[in-house]
């Protein structure tokens, strides 16, 4: 993968890396935030798997690289989850 395909990504999983932290702080101390988790989800479905599509077209990933890739972003989701739970 080349280098600058690399930073892309690592520019990618920080984004969602802040997505994350800022759902997290909007929790509440009554719960029932499950709601979070899938505008987090949507979020990455809008902005993340697009580009990551495009990247994929383009020949910059492979088609494994970008499922590994989109399914380590939506890893983040299910953590969120468990941390509203």
């Amino acid at each position: 993968m080349e280098q600058n395909v690399v930073k892309e990504l690592q520019a990618l999983e920080t984004m969602v890396l802040n997505w994350k932290s800022n759902y997290l702080s909007m929790r509440t101390p009554e719960g029932g935030d499950e709601f979070l988790a899938d505008d987090f989800r949507e979020e990455i479905t809008t902005h993340v798997s697009h580009f990551v599509r495009r990247l994929y077209e383009n020949s910059h990933l492979s088609l494994s690289e970008a499922h590994e890739f989109l399914d380590a972003c939506y890893s983040h989701v299910e953590e969120l989850r468990k941390s509203l739970a």
